[in-house]
């Protein structure tokens, strides 16, 4: 029976290793992000001008903001001052957010508006405005978002 045995271990061994080697690669973060994002804070420049559920927000119209990015590709965007916007959004590397052909033209944008991920995860990310923003007075905006 002792010549079977590290027969016994190595295989235990082998299935073990075959087990730990078939893990599932990790979803696309195109994927994961493609849903509906609502705001909980949102700093313009170094003010903080809106926490959700805060009683004292400088800008509280920043409750409608939404951020709808669908896995078909298209955006729907609503800023703080109610006005909505569609078109295209893209992923470049995991830290570029690219809102593309927007109609109608949100202020001084040509139609895009790019984003930096600072940091993600399946129910918030954080997203920094890469230029400044007419609307909030030539501030570069950071945007907390969760989505459910």
């Amino acid at each position: 029976m002792k010549k079977f045995q590290p027969a016994v271990w190595i295989l235990f061994v082998a299935i073990g290793l075959l087990t730990v080697s078939c893990n599932k690669a990790p979803t696309p973060l195109i994927e994961r992000i493609a849903k509906s994002w609502g705001v909980e804070t949102v700093r313009e420049g170094n003010t903080i001008v809106f926490t959700l559920g805060g009683g004292s927000n400088a800008k509280p119209g920043y409750s409608g903001f939404r951020l709808a990015l669908s896995s078909s590709g298209t955006v729907t965007y609503t800023e703080f001052d109610g006005n909505t916007f569609t078109g295209q959004w893209e992923l470049v590397g995991e830290t570029r957010l690219i809102l593309k052909n927007l109609n109608p033209q949100p202020t001084g944008t040509n139609g895009t508006i790019e984003f930096t991920i600072t940091s993600f995860d399946d129910t918030s990310m954080v997203i920094t405005r890469t230029t400044s923003s007419v609307k909030t007075g030539g501030t570069i905006n950071q945007y907390t978002l969760s989505a459910p």
